[in-house]
């Protein structure tokens, strides 16, 4: 089975980067994405699949947000002979990549960094799930555009995020829906509460019509949705041969 990143249960209270720093929050860091995602599991095969559409055999793959390891494992089980370079800020939740990747170790070069200091492949294909919405927009059209960069023609990019509409009723109701899957999930009420008063506060989610707008302005073509699970969406995109 596969699994992704996603964040710990149920969302980061203080700044990103030192939530994901922070030993006891890396520990807990595997136990929410099947709570909180919608049809995860059905994310990773079909990131799997559309990977597969175009890397070949013995392809190189881009992993940008790869801490904790799971997308990797999860895509280095699916495709022996591919080799992937995983890029993530946090040094320790590239520790816990590495213990989970146990013998995938040899196929995976992990970084710690950010895109702007990721090796330059080129590469055959790339993913970032459950990232960008962390990133605010104009930070995140340039990281697109590193991706783009580093991207052989013709290779998709496959992310996967929060994104839904920015009017504050639509807002209001599509945050209610992913607590209310957390709920129905197990996640205690009043940890979703607090869930999605975080969201509200700090990650700069963008609407699908500008997530996509993004891609397309960051040089990627055909951009198109090919998930959605509540306040989830996800796109595939491609460099222009």
């Amino acid at each position: 089975m596969c699994h992704s990143r996603v964040d710990p249960s149920p969302y980061p209270q203080e700044p990103t980067l030192r939530f994901f720093s922070d030993p006891d929050a890396v520990a807990r860091y595997a136990e929410g994405p099947v709570r909180l995602v919608p049809g995860f599991d059905g994310l990773q095969r079909m990131t799997t699949l559309l990977l597969r559409e175009a890397v070949p055999a013995a392809g190189n793959v881009l992993v940008l947000g790869a801490g904790g390891g799971l997308e990797l494992k999860c895509f280095a089980d699916a495709e022996p002979n591919w080799r992937f370079v995983g890029v993530d800020p946090s040094a320790e939740m590239l520790k816990l990549a590495q213990a989970t990747l146990g013998p995938f170790n040899a196929r995976v070069q992990l970084h710690e960094g950010y895109i702007d200091t990721a090796p330059l492949g080129p590469f055959d294909g790339a993913t970032c799930l459950l990232t960008l919405h962390f990133i605010p927009k104009p930070e995140r059209l340039q990281t697109l555009k590193a991706l783009w960069q580093r991207l052989l023609p013709g290779a998709p990019l496959i992310v996967a995020h929060h994104s839904f509409p920015q009017t504050p009723q639509e807002k209001a109701r599509w945050l209610k829906r992913y607590a209310a899957f957390a709920v129905d999930s197990g996640v205690p009420a009043e940890d979703a509460e607090r869930a999605i008063t975080a969201i509200s506060a700090q990650l700069p989610v963008l609407s699908p019509e500008q997530d996509a707008a993004l891609m397309q302005d960051a040089g990627f073509e055909d951009v198109a949705l090919f998930y959605a699970g509540f306040s989830f969406k996800g796109w595939v995109g491609y460099k222009p041969r």
